[in-house]
């Protein structure tokens, strides 16, 4: 009985020791190391929190675009609103200032980047460069819609998106394209039939569900992470861009089918008045997005885009639609100063507003105010020569038409 008792103290020694020492190696890999590593790390020129798997792969991704010079251009919404918040902080950083990784180390699945298709010189070579460094890469890529209006070239494909996995992390690059009315166009991510759809978790991509529109964004060079990256240099405003961003194509095929059967007018009276009509509706759109006022196209506008792609040569007016609750006191005043007089004025705030505007060449901007109801919508109207009101009343599953 002795023996087996000095057995059993001599087992519980070993034990109790065993588990000191496991809570010594473990409070000096937690503790100690962290906060001694902290002075070496620095002295070899490394900085804590920066082994992150997002940020080796975002820094690998600037590092192969940065080599083959590609203007590549920060987009992601999560690190940009964080960099919205430290603006000021972020503007003065230096290059290996940082001594924590804030920005490029929260946790997600993909990093969004955008570039300029027109300023990309070596598309094939980058592509195979990126692959030579361990990046796996999909490439999407659709018709040119800006070509669906000639049917010899309407099958031209251009890339549209890139997909480049490291380890467990993803860059998605948007491709960005030139569009007439100068701004920048990306299209929309459909996978074909070949596209191993486990590659990525393709819906929790940010951009890519349907084709998008922004303004050509002024870029800034920043330190962030230590990284240097191109961003918006108004990163505010190109996240608002985002939510109003959805891009609707314009129907080609049935605009030719329109015009196999009534000949499209090319007298140089309906081309002067285009080009006049185009002008009015850019100086319209620029002064309502100064006011921060939400627009559409509406009435014989509508029609013109929907039916034909274009404006109505008869028609001799621009014809826009704005909600009454987005209604401001200075729209009058901000239109005359920006050179269009009001024309006449229907109708009150509370009631079947309308708005007219003189542009040149007598091309008239009419502003018509929709009212919504729980069911429809609707907006008034008013004959200038007899004063006589009408009402048109819109059912809510059309609204979005042209707006």
């Amino acid at each position: 009985m002795s023996r087996i008792n000095k057995n059993v103290i001599l087992a519980l020694l070993t034990l109790t020791s065993s588990a000191f020492l496991l809570f010594q190696l473990y409070y000096y890999k937690h503790y100690l190391s962290a906060k001694n590593g902290a002075g070496l790390s620095k002295s070899k020129g490394s900085r804590i929190g920066f082994d992150g798997t997002q940020w080796r792969t975002v820094k690998k991704f600037i590092m192969l675009t940065s080599s083959q010079n590609v203007p590549v251009f920060l987009i992601d919404p999560l690190i940009l609103e964080l960099i919205n918040k430290n603006f000021e902080k972020v503007k003065n950083a230096s290059h290996g200032s940082a001594s924590e990784c804030k920005f490029f180390c929260v946790p997600r699945d993909f990093t969004a980047f955008a570039l300029q298709y027109h300023l990309w010189k070596n598309e094939e070579g980058w592509f195979r460069i990126a692959e030579n460094m361990g990046f796996q890469c999909l490439k999407i890529e659709s018709k040119d819609p800006r070509l669906d209006g000639i049917d010899s070239l309407s099958g031209t494909e251009i890339p549209l998106h890139y997909i480049c996995t490291l380890a467990s992390h993803a860059v998605h690059l948007v491709v960005f394209h030139e569009r007439s009315g100068n701004y920048l166009w990306h299209g929309h991510l459909r996978l074909k039939g070949h596209i191993d759809r486990k590659f990525v978790p393709f819906r929790k991509l940010q951009f890519g569900r349907y084709p998008g529109a922004f303004d050509r964004p002024e870029l800034q060079q920043i330190t962030i992470d230590g990284l240097e990256v191109l961003i918006p240099k108004d990163p505010m405003h190109f996240l608002e861009e985002i939510p109003h961003s959805r891009f609707i194509e314009c129907r080609y095929k049935e605009a030719r089918a329109f015009f196999q059967q009534y000949l499209d007018d090319n007298t140089v009276e309906a081309m002067a008045f285009r080009k006049s009509a185009k002008e009015l509706l850019q100086l319209a759109a620029k002064t309502l997005k100064k006011l921060g006022v939400r627009f559409w196209l509406s009435s014989g506008t509508c029609l013109g885009w929907y039916r034909q792609c274009g404006i109505i040569p008869y028609s001799k007016d621009v014809d826009l639609g704005i909600f009454i609750q987005d209604y401001k006191s200075d729209i009058i005043s901000a239109f005359q100063d920006a050179g269009l007089p009001l024309k006449h004025k229907f109708g009150k705030v509370e009631d079947s507003l309308e708005l007219s505007f003189q542009g040149k060449d007598d091309v008239k901007l009419d502003i018509f105010f929709f009212y919504e109801e729980t069911d429809h919508m609707w907006n008034g109207g008013t004959q200038a020569k007899t004063g006589k009101k009408f009402n048109s009343v819109l059912w809510r599953l059309h609204k979005r038409v042209c707006q």
